[in-house]
């Protein structure tokens, strides 16, 4: 004789609130804090003698997405420079910033900034071997990924990419975190 148990009924799903303004929804989400990385790629070259510009862009949308295999996530404002270049080049680096290159985040997050060539002007760093993208020095951790999968989310993309390479340049040290709409530093 067949046995079955007894359906469960399914808890109700509570929908989103009506009517959340830009302002509720940013103040709300202001109160989570966030690591900051600089999510770096170089455009490829407009002619076969030169080097693509580098190009980067703080963020504080980044988490790690999976063990097995490697993945990490990175969310970019649609039409952004970051999100068409990454549309079209698939590999980027990742530097874990930490708490003494706050000046690093602010200059990289500046609306109507100037050219990203000025901005990597007198910040030391090194390339990937892999990406060919700059990896910050004093960064906490660095990483290399080849974009895996993109998902557009509202007015933004996610893009997931595999990690590379990882690697510690200076594993000591405090991170630097985004929280109340400020850099803040741990302690």
């Amino acid at each position: 004789m067949l046995q079955t148990k007894p359906t469960t009924p399914r808890p109700e799903t509570v929908p989103h609130a009506e009517g959340v303004s830009n302002d509720e929804f940013r103040a709300a989400l202001a109160r989570l804090a966030a690591g900051v990385v600089l999510v770096t790629a170089q455009e490829p070259p407009l002619d076969e003698d030169g080097r693509g510009e580098d190009v980067g862009m703080t963020a504080t949308a980044f988490m790690s997405v999976s063990l097995e295999p490697p993945l990490v996530m990175v969310s970019l404002r649609n039409g952004s420079r970051m999100d068409d270049l990454l549309d079209e080049q698939p590999l980027w680096a990742v530097s874990v910033l930490a708490a003494s290159q706050r000046h690093i985040a602010g200059r990289f997050a500046m609306k109507g900034r100037i050219s990203d060539r000025l901005l990597f002007e007198d910040v030391a760093y090194v390339r990937g071997e892999v990406t060919h993208a700059p990896l910050i020095g004093g960064a906490l951790a660095t990483l290399e990924c080849r974009t895996e999968q993109r998902v557009v989310a509202g007015d933004h993309t996610l893009v997931i990419g595999r990690v590379l390479t990882a690697e510690l340049p200076s594993p000591e040290g405090d991170p630097l975190t985004y929280f109340k709409g400020r850099y803040r530093q741990l302690g």
